[in-house]
């Protein structure tokens, strides 16, 4: 028999990654267990997409196209989950119509000019830190992809938490929404900020305080779209959680490029 925990980590890979493994339950206490291993599945990603970028560096390449590779290896690992969620999101809030309306907007296969003009400059805004950190140095580029894939998996566990209701019966928001408890995902978040100031310590004091206002400041940039998709759609939606992710990466990297 599978441990619970286990459980857990195959539903935050199985849902959050393309990568060959199967979830065996959908149950609340298995959702609750993947959300809660969330940034763990940033981890992998982050790590992934840093090594990506580290050997087109050591093949000669510049900071430029590491940088893409840096944004492009995320998005190909989760199939493109996460930013398809961006634009569905931007075009349901850009709609201006009421959150029946709104969503049905969301749930259709194209894409329309509000998500396609937020994709443009999310990802514009994504390479061009990135590319800015590795030109200062691969280590610090190499930090910042992985800190950045770990924040956007963070703040679907505090998305999740109790008291956030689902916008829809169905569907991927519905089966993750309100499932983790808020001192759970609270103690990952303070978890996952002290780690990534650790990180930052390899580069010194001051990177400390920088690696960790990243994260927050991508924790604080997600809760205003959360609350905003909440009041405007009635909760979250799986497309409200590629969102956030995509919102709160994008934040990072940024932070983590100034200075």
């Amino acid at each position: 028999m599978t441990p619970p925990p286990l459980h857990g980590l195959r539903f935050a890979f199985g849902t959050l990654s393309v990568l060959p493994v199967r979830v065996s339950r959908w149950d609340r206490e298995a959702a609750r267990g993947g959300m809660l291993c969330a940034p763990l599945v940033g981890v992998v990603l982050g790590c992934g997409a840093a090594a990506a970028a580290l050997l087109l560096l050591f093949l000669g390449a510049g900071p430029l196209l590491a940088a893409v590779a840096g944004a492009a290896v995320p998005a190909v690992l989760t199939r493109g989950l996460h930013l398809d969620g961006l634009a569905d999101t931007a075009d349901g809030l850009g709609s201006g119509k009421p959150a029946e309306d709104a969503l049905r907007i969301m749930k259709q296969s194209d894409i329309g000019p509000f998500g396609v003009i937020t994709l443009v400059f999310v990802l514009l805004a994504q390479v061009a830190a990135l590319a800015q950190l590795y030109d200062d140095s691969w280590a610090r580029g190499a930090l910042a992809t992985v800190v950045s894939a770990v924040a956007a998996r963070l703040v679907l566990t505090l998305a999740a938490r109790s008291g956030v209701p689902a916008a829809r019966p169905e569907g991927l928001g519905a089966a993750v929404a309100g499932v983790v408890p808020v001192r759970g995902a609270v103690a990952v978040a303070l978890a996952v900020t002290g780690v990534a100031a650790a990180a930052g310590a390899m580069f010194g004091a001051s990177d400390i305080a920088r690696t960790a206002l990243a994260v927050l400041a991508a924790l604080a940039a997600a809760e205003l779209l959360l609350r905003h998709c909440t009041r405007r759609f009635g909760g979250v939606t799986g497309d409200v959680f590629g969102g956030l992710a995509e919102t709160a990466a994008t934040t990072a990297l940024v932070v983590l490029s100034l200075g």
